[in-house]
């Protein structure tokens, strides 16, 4: 019963997560900046913008799990998910561009480019996201996870990421290629959203808390019990720095500082915590059986609804809707064809399985016949 527990508290944050990234990433990509800032829909998505990184905690956490996996395999789960970082950005971006005759000018120029340049193409297939951050993340836990004997290398680790970052943010030898590698790693533009670092710091505190997990005898109630202090603690610890200097330490949402990155550490693990409570408190319902199918295909989820989203700038512009009704309609919709494209692809996973498995009992009695 515990470990069911377990599974479900962690499928619940992971999920909730993952549908929380519909409504950010349409308000982000649709609405107008006075939308954003002071709608009450834009409101909504900026408090559930802070949420979305819940995975990267849960990710972390899970992995001890998975600790037993050979480095090799590891890496090849690594590197299967930057490869769909890459294919996801040809979809969201190059189909669009060579077949339905490109994004709005307004799109190309707040990127920073320029209307008609190729270099655009290479902008865009190379964009730097959760998923490069994830699969590079990764890679990197297969190196020293074997090094990480107890949970405070791995807190340690966290806070050294978390402290040193700031002195990296942004540098580059200008080496073509070398440069691209540093962006991806500390940089602090715009062609990498998500760069590892300081970003994995929050898979780091994750895998602190579910070694911790381990060490007491798999005792869940109280692993979440001290999320939900170290969670309120690391939040006024980040609000302080952020208050004592906000540039340094703050930076932006996509390129934090050190004050930054610990309150939202703290605000993840105060949220991993409360979809525990959702789990303990509230008995099943059909809500959560839609939340625990997100978790369970967050991969899937999160590249159906960035295409989607994108090829609908083609359709109701870039930064330019200001009608909260629309919006939400718009955000309803994408979520409904997200579903629809999930149910798809498990029905024609099946169908195939029953067609393989039918022809391989018509062989068997060909055969015996």
């Amino acid at each position: 019963m515990e470990q069911k527990k377990r599974v479900l508290a962690i499928d619940m944050a992971r999920g909730i997560s993952v549908l929380s990234m519909i409504p950010v990433h349409s308000m982000i990509i649709y609405s107008t900046m006075d939308t954003w800032n002071n709608s009450f829909l834009g409101k909504v998505a900026q408090v559930l913008e802070k949420g979305t990184p819940m995975f990267l905690v849960v990710m972390g956490f899970s992995f001890v799990f998975s600790s037993k996996l050979s480095m090799f395999k590891i890496f090849k789960r690594g590197i299967n998910i930057l490869a769909k970082g890459y294919l996801l950005n040809i979809l969201r971006f190059a189909v669009p561009m060579l077949l339905f005759g490109g994004f709005p000018r307004a799109f190309i120029e707040g990127n920073g480019l320029t209307l008609g340049d190729s270099y655009n193409y290479l902008f865009f297939i190379l964009l730097g996201d959760i998923l490069q951050l994830a699969g590079i993340s990764l890679i990197i836990m297969g190196i020293i996870i074997k090094f990480i004997k107890n949970k405070y290398a791995a807190l340690i680790l966290a806070l050294l990421i978390v402290f040193f970052t700031g002195e990296l943010s942004g540098y580059k030898p200008n080496i073509v290629g070398v440069d691209y590698i540093c962006d991806l790693l500390w940089g602090k533009t715009y062609n990498v959203y998500f760069p590892v670092f300081p970003w994995m710091s929050f898979i780091l505190i994750g895998l602190f808390f579910g070694m911790w997990y381990q060490e007491s005898n798999n005792n869940i109630v109280l692993t979440y019990k001290r999320m939900l202090v170290s969670g309120v603690l690391f939040m006024c610890i980040g609000v302080v720095l952020c208050y004592y200097n906000y540039e340094y330490h703050f930076g932006d949402y996509y390129h934090l500082g050190p004050g930054g990155t610990i309150a939202f550490i703290g605000v993840n693990l105060f949220l991993v915590w409360f979809g525990h409570i959702l789990v303990t408190c509230i008995s099943h319902n059909k809500l959560y059986d839609v939340i625990y199918y997100s978790s369970k295909n967050v991969t899937t989820f999160y590249l159906v609804q960035w295409v989607l989203i994108y090829w609908g700038v083609l359709f109701f512009g870039y930064s330019s809707q200001t009608s909260q009704l629309k919006l939400l309609a718009i955000i309803i919709g994408i979520t409904l064809l997200t579903f629809g494209v999930l149910w798809t692809k498990k029905r024609a996973i099946k169908l195939i399985a029953k067609q393989k498995q039918a022809s391989s009992t018509k062989r068997v009695k060909q055969a015996i016949t």
